[in-house]
């Protein structure tokens, strides 16, 4: 296999969608360092998973020896990304921006090389091109145009606002590729539409068109919704470890081979190697947590992964939690759900008041700790095992 070939079969894993795959193609042969761009909006002072997912991939290039380039949207965040939104997007201010900005600068050097990456912020070259510069980049898209992409196109048949300035969004992003003369861009298959809006920039700009990499969005705990913040179903790299590791254990089974693939720096064939492994008998849980571990070890330390399995031992199968139990499936109202309900509806208890007294006696575990709190609430998407006494469990999706 040539080295182009190896490459691509890099770049390849995991990815949804490569467009012009043989453009890509042919920029590899040409064995000069091609710029890779990935922009990220500092909309919340903290990175999870599922931005990793792209950040991964921008590793892949870095270690295939190409330009990194973060770019940090300092600019399009306060125009507010309306992808997948159904109602205009709150924009940020600038020193919430400004600070969000400096804590991705801190955590993606737990992933990328910093001697080897570029940090760009777009209001470098947004902020000169002023009123008139905008003026002339709005003109090279029409109105039609911007209703084909998607949650444009939903929004307006159902009767929804569009706010003027979310017009914006897709050819600032699009203008960014044109000023960083990028190769390459990254984003979410969400995306779709701004980064092809890159390539048409580009051209009308005599530019060489980048190529568009698209990686699938990352399911959050509750193996449904992408990993969000603001649905409460995300593993954050700032996480402690216990509570990283925690949330690792709760993903199904299924979900687990997603994370393996789209987050794991294991070869290929070793994650294969795994997955005949659990076919063959291996407990998927001590597959899980092998998972566990290499994760936190990236954003903590070995030891502090070792520590935190320690942990989930003395926690919970010292506790004899079951592999095999009920599981039971809730979706979580804007009030929030009272423990109380939920042990009464999966038949732990016969009911509420059971429930309250049982927890008043210290029977009531909430994976593996006691609860002490009768009026304790679910208010997020995640996946916990109730247990009451010795023998009663249920394994709970909150949704």
């Amino acid at each position: 296999m040539s080295d182009w070939q190896s490459a691509m079969a890099e770049i390849q894993r995991g990815a949804e969608e490569i467009l012009i795959e043989d453009e890509l193609i042919a920029k590899l042969k040409t064995g000069k360092p091609l710029k890779i761009k990935a922009g990220f909006d500092p909309t919340a002072p903290d990175l999870h998973l599922g931005h990793t997912v792209l950040i991964n991939k921008l590793r892949t290039f870095q270690q295939l020896g190409h330009e990194i380039i973060f770019l940090i949207g300092d600019f399009t965040g306060l125009i507010g990304d309306p992808t997948g939104k159904n109602v205009t997007r709150k924009p940020l201010t600038k020193e919430d921006v400004l600070a969000n900005a400096e804590t991705y600068k801190e955590q993606v050097f737990k992933i990328l090389d910093p001697e080897k990456t570029t940090i760009s912020f777009n209001s470098q070259w947004m902020d000169k091109l002023g009123a008139a510069g905008m003026i002339k980049l709005a003109s090279n898209q029409t109105v039609a145009r911007m209703l084909e992409r998607d949650d444009f196109k939903k929004r307006y048949a159902g009767g929804q606002p569009i706010a003027i300035h979310e017009f914006l969004y897709p050819l600032v992003q699009g203008w960014d590729s044109v000023a960083l003369k990028a190769d390459v861009e990254l984003g979410g298959t969400d995306q779709r539409f701004n980064l092809l809006m890159g390539r048409e920039l580009q051209k009308s700009e005599g530019q060489s068109q980048q190529t568009v990499l698209m990686m699938p969005l990352l399911e959050g705990l509750d193996g449904v919704q992408k990993m969000s913040k603001s649905l409460g179903n995300y593993i954050g790299i700032t996480d402690a470890p216990n509570d990283m590791f925690g949330k690792i254990m709760s993903i199904s089974d299924d979900l687990m081979w997603r994370y393996y693939d789209l987050l794991s720096f294991r070869p290929k064939k070793d994650i294969e190697l795994i997955k005949q492994q659990v076919a063959g008998g291996l407990n998927p849980r001590d597959t899980k947590i092998e998972l566990a571990k290499e994760i936190i070890a990236r954003f903590h330390t070995q030891q502090d992964a070792d520590a935190a399995h320690q942990d989930f031992i003395q926690r919970f199968q010292k506790n004899a939690i079951p592999d095999e139990m009920p599981e039971f499936e809730f979706v979580v109202p804007s009030e929030g759900l009272m423990i109380a309900n939920v042990l009464k509806e999966t038949a732990l208890v016969n009911s509420t008041s059971d429930a309250m007294r049982m927890i008043k006696q210290g029977a009531v575990k909430l994976d593996g700790e006691k609860v002490d709190n009768v009026k304790h609430q679910f208010t997020e998407a995640l996946q916990v095992v109730l247990q009451i006494g010795k023998r009663k469990f249920a394994r709970i999706t909150f949704k």
